[in-house]
């Protein structure tokens, strides 16, 4: 018997994320060995008049290939899926993978064939460009054990955070849309983190559950060239299959001049990509109530209650400050007090200490408030 949880989630991301019509064609791109949601999807799809088609993948396969893997066959991959990608007006993604490090052993040199080649023109360019589209994580023992819970915990705690009411947070945010909208000058103050920046004129935008499963930021970007100072990550932050711990950044007229990390020699092959991957294409708040703690899986912990992500690499076109990158890493930084805390202001005024909104009128974004 299927857990009604799960028809649940499958009918949300159906109805609520994609919004999907009939016609409308939905790729369901499936990562791992689960297929129990991608039947649910596909029986949804069908209900709304719309036609599915699945990918069924697997990071074993994918690090095979890309051990070897030439230019002509990433640029001919590349060609063949954005023209699949093209035809399509919904996509959903669900990453169920036993193993975080399935590509820690790519060599630098086939990532980046892969990311120039095939990750920035069918998804970066396509994908998040001409579709409604939604990503999001599946259960697992492994994602268990990352969050250092039993399985059964983490499912539980994983319909609670995907299942949330997010229209009532998407009405939670429009405060802070507003606020962010007309302000020029941000500044966030953490242990060693002292940092400025522009967002006048950047659009914000609202993610509350259209886009990414769990779902509960709201987020600019800086003007390209504005961003001074230095930021402290307090975060693990898993890119590329690769593991990054205490990640620090420092800035001049925008770019990333010094990137430290535990594996600092890789981290600056990353941002060595290409010219947009030193500048910061995102800022976000996150505040979803239910995600507390870093389990080293981005998709939940940039929504962690009370953390911001900045993000070197490409801009979202809906927040498009120009810059251009294969790359786009949103790393994190925990305020709340047991992380060490911190500020943020806009134009001066505090709006956020140790992870609490401080304002009237942003006080629906605390945990309280949106459970």
């Amino acid at each position: 018997m299927r857990d009604p949880r799960l028809q649940t989630l499958a009918r949300n991301l159906v109805n609520y994320s994609m919004q999907v019509q009939p016609g409308d064609k939905v790729l369901i791109d499936m990562q791992g060995s689960e297929r129990e949601i991608v039947g649910c999807l596909v029986e949804e799809v069908y209900k709304n008049g719309g036609i599915p088609f699945v990918d069924l993948n697997d990071r074993k396969v994918l690090r095979s290939v890309l051990m070897s893997a030439t230019q002509e066959q990433m640029e001919l991959w590349g060609r063949l899926d954005t023209a699949r990608m093209a035809e399509m007006q919904c996509y959903v993604a669900i990453r169920s993978g036993e193993n975080v490090n399935e590509l820690a052993d790519v060599p630098d040199d086939k990532m980046k064939l892969y990311d120039l080649y095939y990750r920035k023109p069918v998804h970066l360019e396509q994908r998040v460009k001409h579709t409604r589209w939604v990503v999001l994580r599946y259960p697992n023992d492994s994602m268990a054990q990352l969050a250092n819970t039993s399985t059964a915990a983490f499912e539980n705690f994983y319909f609670d955070v995907c299942n949330l009411d997010y229209s009532r947070m998407d009405r939670a945010m429009d405060p802070l849309q507003k606020l962010m909208d007309r302000t020029n000058r941000v500044r966030i103050i953490s242990p060693g983190t002292d940092l400025s920046f522009s967002i006048k004129g950047i659009p914000s935008v609202k993610c509350s559950g259209h886009r990414n499963i769990p779902d509960g930021e709201l987020y600019t970007a800086p003007v390209h060239d504005s961003v001074h100072g230095v930021i402290q990550y307090n975060t693990p932050s898993v890119y590329q299959g690769t593991t990054f711990e205490n990640i620090r950044f420092v800035f001049e007229n925008g770019k990333i001049v010094e990137a430290t990390s535990s594996d600092t020699k890789r981290l600056n092959d990353i941002l060595n990509t290409d010219e947009g991957a030193r500048y910061i294409g995102e800022f976000s708040l996150g505040f979803n109530p239910y995600i507390l703690h870093p389990m080293k899986d981005t998709l939940f912990d940039e929504k962690i209650a009370g953390s911001l992500h900045f993000t070197p690499g490409q801009a979202y076109k809906e927040a498009d400050n120009g810059n251009r990158s294969s790359i786009h890493w949103d790393i994190v930084l925990i305020q709340r007090p047991e992380y060490g805390g911190g500020e943020i202001y806009f134009d001066d005024v505090l709006i956020r200490k140790d992870g609490r909104f401080v304002i009237e009128e942003l006080e629906g974004l605390n945990p309280e408030n949106l459970k």
